[in-house]
């Protein structure tokens, strides 16, 4: 889940220890795949796939687990499914604006799951193109601080890079940049010897609808309830959560 709160970080990390472990693997597993595919099983020469499979090992997934689903992307092992990523658009309560990416193999099964959940939730379905406008493609890296690392420390490292911004997210640091610079800023912190979180293509909003603890409640049944989904990968939305009224909810 992406959006402008330190909900996303908590949940993010929350992510690696909850109920949902499996479910959390899959999803890893079908980025892998489709990396794979689309790049080639070289993680030297894939950017994509080696983003993927660090994230999957930021997640504890076995060795086994990643080494398949390299070669069933790759065609080098059968049982690998047709992957198609499909991005369906829609609102929620408050107006907010929501992007659901998908990665499927029944665009039709993708289709009216999605509907269901964004429905029976208080939200409602949108046409292509009536809420992409509001988001653009950047380059993300979460950066935990480890209790000891300083936001100049993080900044010096990524600037030359082509980073755009370094935000405190409390326990950690967010690095914007260009999706085109991902690769570049990530490495950049690793040259400086800085461990990350994750580094993910993601959509970031232009401008954020604020939220008071009621419509924060709804927003956030409504993006649980789209990323219980099997085919769902990621929910985008241009939410504002302050932090007085996420200690109201906590």
């Amino acid at each position: 889940m992406s959006g402008h709160s330190k909900w996303a970080t908590t949940k993010h990390k929350k992510a690696i220890i909850d109920s949902r472990r499996a479910k959390n693997f899959a999803k890893l597993i079908k980025a892998i795949e489709v990396a794979s595919r689309n790049g080639g099983p070289d993680i030297d020469g894939n950017p994509t796939l080696f983003d993927a499979i660090a994230k999957a090992k930021k997640n504890s997934m076995p060795a086994d687990n990643i080494e398949r689903a390299i070669k069933r992307g790759a065609g080098l092992e059968s049982g690998g499914a047709d992957w198609q990523t499909i991005m369906y658009e829609g609102y929620g309560p408050n107006g907010v604006a929501i992007m659901i990416e998908c990665l499927t193999d029944s665009r039709n099964r993708a289709a009216s799951e999605v509907r269901v959940a964004v429905t029976r939730n208080g939200g409602s379905m949108a046409d292509p193109g009536s809420v992409s406008y509001l988001f653009n493609r950047k380059g993300v890296i979460i950066v935990n601080k480890n209790g000891q690392l300083s936001e100049d420390s993080v900044l010096e490292a990524v600037l030359d890079a082509g980073a755009e911004e370094v935000n405190d997210l409390g326990e950690s640091f967010e690095v914007v940049c260009e999706a085109s610079d991902l690769v570049a800023v990530r490495t950049a912190l690793q040259t400086a010897g800085i461990d990350y979180e994750s580094a993910d293509s993601s959509f970031l909003p232009s401008m954020t609808i604020p939220l008071d603890a009621d419509g924060a409640t709804k927003v956030f049944e409504l993006i649980d309830a789209i990323e219980e989904l099997d085919d769902v990968q990621n929910v985008f939305s241009n939410f504002d959560v302050s932090d007085e009224v996420m200690a109201s909810l906590t």
